[in-house]
């Protein structure tokens, strides 16, 4: 077995007439492409709260307030990062509901994302997407009391 490392991130959910924000996740080598929710990683000492508000203004150049907690998933994915064996990843997830209330949208530089775009709701379930923005939404549309939803398993257009 490889390696074990623990991931702390927050996402957010943004929607606005019938449109959900995302961005477009380029890996370091170039060669893995897909839709997500603007967010992502989680500073050290940072709080999941900032990190949401930091991250959005970061992948798409809107300045955004959090309007709910959505909840948190916890997954150990593995994944292939060039180092025998693997890497089995505790990735944990923080959800909210955020608001645009200023900024313009563009596309990040020198970052995991280079794009930023307003999908409508029904083609998002068409585009390859991370798993992230399937429970995103259904934490956004099922409000469990408990902020967790069942896992949602890895297949066709959803990648981890």
């Amino acid at each position: 077995m490889g390696e074990t490392r623990f991931r702390l991130a927050a996402y957010a959910v943004c929607q606005v007439d019938d449109r959900l924000l995302l961005a477009s996740y380029i890996s370091p080598s170039g060669n893995v492409r897909h839709w997500t929710l603007p967010g992502g990683g989680v500073e050290h000492g940072e709080d999941p709260y900032h990190g949401v508000v930091r991250e959005v203004e970061e992948e798409t150049g809107y300045q955004v307030e959090v309007e709910e907690l959505l909840g948190v998933d916890s997954r150990v994915v593995q994944v292939d990062w060039g180092i025998p064996g693997g890497v089995e990843v505790h990735s944990v997830g923080v959800f909210y509901r955020v608001r645009v209330t200023g900024g313009e949208l563009r596309h990040e530089i020198g970052g995991s994302t280079d794009q930023a775009a307003w999908v409508p709701m029904p083609r998002v379930p068409e585009i390859e997407r991370a798993v992230i923005v399937d429970i995103g939404l259904r934490l956004a549309d099922l409000r469990p009391p408990g902020g967790h939803v069942d896992p949602i398993p890895v297949t066709g257009l959803l990648r981890h």
